[in-house]
């Protein structure tokens, strides 16, 4: 195992920064207890929310937890999550039936994930405890959850896309990892009831943010992109 983070191998070698930041980032599912400043994550935030936003309108709330904060909506979560009681989000964020190529991508990404963490295909036991890891923000110390007034429409969601892609690529740049997680979702409940959320706010998702751990086998997951032949059109 390595210290440092496993190299993406990209088309391109020569990176300026900027590109070094998008294309080394990875969702990494292990970190180390080392705290995080508060005010690097002011510092992240408030450059972060320089994103680009229809009429200037910034529709992100963030809701920033460490320490018993983190620890107590981990456990509210856990607790439900392990009941077994089916939790259901308030907008879908997959498909109902997914068709090619997708449904071939989620299933690679899924199977080369269990299968860098010793998850045997059949293994549901093993299967929810991995998932569960997305509950305890994969032990980072900082977790991150983001809402958005429900009566905001779509524009206002693809405007909170390019702020949240601010956020990983600025915590790159002080040494941080981030994954983002639409696991918590449907859960808005009990994050509703726990952070004492006002009722305009939609749970959009959590993101776990802090110190890698590249020790952890899930954490060499170098996920496939498409060639540009696939999804790129050119027209002159």
């Amino acid at each position: 195992m390595t210290d440092h983070a496993p190299r993406i191998p990209l088309p391109i070698s020569d990176l300026n920064p900027v590109e070094e930041a998008v294309g080394q980032r990875r969702s990494v599912r292990g970190f180390k207890p080392d705290p995080v400043p508060r005010e690097t994550v002011e510092r992240i935030l408030q450059i972060a929310a320089r994103a680009p936003s229809g009429t200037n309108m910034q529709p992100w709330k963030v809701h920033v937890l460490t320490g018993k904060a983190r620890e107590d909506l981990s456990m509210a979560i856990m607790t439900a999550f392990d009941s077994g009681a089916e939790h259901k989000g308030e907008w879908a964020y997959y498909p109902k039936h997914f068709r090619e190529p997708y449904l071939a991508r989620r299933r690679k990404v899924g199977w080369d994930l269990y299968g860098l963490v010793g998850i045997a295909k059949g293994d549901t036991e093993k299967m929810h405890v991995q998932h569960g890891r997305n509950y305890t923000f994969f032990d980072a110390p900082v977790g991150l959850v983001f809402t958005i007034d429900r009566d905001l429409e779509i524009g206002s969601w693809l405007d909170y896309g390019m702020f949240l892609q601010n956020v990983m690529l600025v915590a790159r740049s002080h040494g941080l990892e981030t994954c983002p997680q639409a696991a918590f979702a449907p859960y808005h409940k009990v994050i509703r009831e726990t952070l004492d959320l006002d009722e305009m706010e939609a749970v959009v998702c959590g993101m776990s943010l802090g110190y890698a751990d590249w020790e952890r086998p899930e954490n060499t997951l170098i996920t496939e992109r498409a060639p540009l032949d696939d999804f790129v059109t050119f027209r002159e």
